[in-house]
């Protein structure tokens, strides 16, 4: 009997149906993150303005610092301070500024980086114009503290300006970025050698607050940080801001779609102390707080070596002397021998301050 053979075309033609009508398969589109974005646009005419704008915050700062500097001799006269008293002032300037700096920092992760820097600067001039109008010294401490506070939240300026900045130049762009800071030192103890002697100390105060008024006009030039505008899951906002950069600097966006992780909790310092940072974080904290005690420091202590006979009824024959004329409570008159600060002060001021130079040019290479 014969047996019945199978054919075994049937698998055949079954592979090569397989092998002929293979599967779409599905193309993946490309993608891009706001890094990759900065480093292809490059750096241009965004980056140069960015870098000017920015950059001259840390002239308003510095005038509002070393401002303490060349008016504590004339407010110890003024007002017939004791040392501790003068050193007060400097004191609560500096813990309003430690204060919030870090409620600044948290509200800028939540809020964005360009608010809170509008904000720090409109409340620093608001608050350094009214220290001019100061009927006491109680009230002097208090509003140079609130100008303290004020003036911590300038450090958006430096965050959106690295932010934006591409890698190969962050380097020596940001050590560079400290001139202004030399710059704004320098102004203020220039203006000080010509308006304290002339027209008061109030009137330096009013003076050195019209750069930071000058840089709230300009700030609506400088746009929102788009790693927050990402992280926030406002891609639209980044993609144009991105975009309206590329077409400043006549370069091109990276093909494809902007994509980055939406960030549901930002801002919180708790993740500063979580075991993967914390060793960097205690490691940055002691790194900065002896570089901003040996810096603020000697240029703030500068001023109080340069005061001689400094307390009220003492006899100066130098010939900055001069005679302040203060009322007791019974209405009787006394005088008050102060030493102010000479040409030569202002002088030798100037010329330790333009010492950083050096170290400028160190820092940058």
């Amino acid at each position: 009997m014969a047996t019945k053979q199978t054919e075994p075309v049937t698998t055949i033609s079954l592979r090569k149906l397989s092998l002929g009508t293979p599967e779409p398969q599905q193309k993946q589109s490309k993608t891009f993150t706001v890094e990759e974005a900065v480093e292809t646009i490059g750096f241009g005419r965004f980056h140069i303005a960015l870098f000017l704008i920015m950059g001259s915050t840390g002239v308003a700062e510095a005038m509002e610092i070393m401002l303490i500097a060349v008016v504590s001799p004339v407010i110890r006269c003024e007002w017939q301070l004791e040392n501790w008293q003068v050193a007060l002032v400097t004191t609560m300037v500096f813990f309003g500024y430690m204060v919030f700096s870090i409620l600044f920092g948290l509200l800028a992760d939540r809020y964005g980086r360009w608010k809170i820097l509008l904000i720090s600067f409109l409340w620093g001039a608001y608050f350094s114009l009214l220290t001019s109008f100061s009927p006491s010294y109680i009230w002097f401490v208090f509003l140079r503290t609130m100008v303290g506070c004020g003036v911590s939240g300038h450090a958006q300026g430096l965050i959106i300006k690295t932010e934006f900045l591409p890698t190969k130049y962050r380097g020596y762009m940001l050590p560079l970025s400290q001139v202004f800071w030399l710059a704004g030192s320098l102004l203020i103890i220039g203006l000080a050698s010509v308006v304290i002697p002339t027209i008061g100390w109030r009137w330096l105060i009013r003076i050195a607050s019209i750069p930071g008024i000058i840089l709230i006009m300009v700030f609506k030039f400088i746009p929102e940080s788009a790693r927050f505008n990402v992280s926030t899951g406002n891609t639209q906002a980044a993609l144009a801001t991105l975009e309206r950069i590329a077409k400043i600097n006549r370069s091109v966006m990276p093909e494809g779609k902007l994509v980055e992780p939406i960030l549901e909790k930002r801002g919180r310092f708790a993740d500063l102390l979580h075991a993967k940072y914390l060793r960097t974080t205690l490691q940055i904290w002691v790194i900065w707080l002896g570089i901003s005690f040996a810096y603020y420091g000697v240029i703030l202590a500068s001023a109080e070596l340069l005061e001689r006979d400094l307390v009220c009824g003492s006899r100066s024959e130098s010939e900055s002397e001069v005679v302040v004329t203060m009322g007791d409570p019974e209405g009787s008159q006394s005088p008050c021998h102060c030493h102010m600060f000479a040409p030569s002060d202002y002088r030798t001021m100037i010329i330790s301050t333009i010492g950083e130079i050096a170290r400028k040019r160190l820092s940058v290479y």
